[in-house]
């Protein structure tokens, strides 16, 4: 099946050059482009792609504004969304997720992350840039959350801890499967009631609860 993926900068170059790499995929397609955060909006909201890949500085609404009209809490029927940037900072990857991206890369991520990124977020998984994944989420923890993290529903069972400090770390499903030996389908199943019991949307949420509650 083709994944419907619609991209968003404010820069010609880089949409030409982002549209490229994902149309290069044999089940990638680029369905539209657009230069602005509200433009992007409207064009997701029309299209409903499977996946919308944003620049976070962008005019008319910014990346972090659209991710969260598209995927926010409030929204009933949530997009995927990926967030890119040129700039590494924490406070700009922090909101992205908050605003419910599944995803954030920096542009100098390379096309294999890029299309693991499209291919995560259009499976309802995450994908993160390692090279700011553990970072950020320990400079958060330590700085605390804005809200005290909700306690889970129900205790987390002991293999559930494991999962989620495996989440917590950035590994995929795949990894986990690996390092904890045990099957793809059980990690999944792992997953799903760790996101039901924390009130999380995707694993990006778990492995912020993670780090805000210092399981790390």
């Amino acid at each position: 099946m083709t994944i419907k993926v619609i991209v968003a900068d404010d820069q010609e170059i880089v949409r030409t050059g982002l549209t490229m790499i994902l149309n290069a995929q044999p089940d990638i397609e680029v369905v539209a482009e657009a230069a602005d955060g509200r433009r992007a909006v409207e064009l997701a909201r029309r299209l409903r792609p499977d996946v919308c890949l944003f620049d976070i500085r962008m005019p008319g609404l910014d990346g972090i504004q659209a991710t969260r009209a598209l995927a926010g809490p409030a929204v009933p029927d949530p997009l995927a969304v990926v967030v890119i940037t040129t700039f590494d900072l924490d406070d700009y990857v922090y909101a992205a997720l908050r605003a419910g991206a599944k995803g954030f890369l920096l542009k100098n991520a390379g096309a294999q992350l890029l299309s693991q990124a499209i291919h995560a977020a259009a499976s309802g998984d995450a994908l993160i840039a390692p090279s700011v994944t553990a970072r950020l989420l320990t400079a958060f923890a330590r700085t605390g959350p804005a809200v005290p993290p909700a306690n889970p529903i129900e205790a987390l069972t002991e293999r559930e801890e494991q999962i989620l400090a495996t989440v917590a770390r950035g590994r995929t499903n795949s990894e986990i499967a690996d390092e904890l030996h045990i099957s793809l389908s059980t990690v999944k199943t792992h997953i799903a009631s760790l996101m039901a019991k924390l009130g999380a949307r995707n694993r990006v949420e778990i492995a912020m609860w993670a780090y805000e509650t210092k399981r790390l």
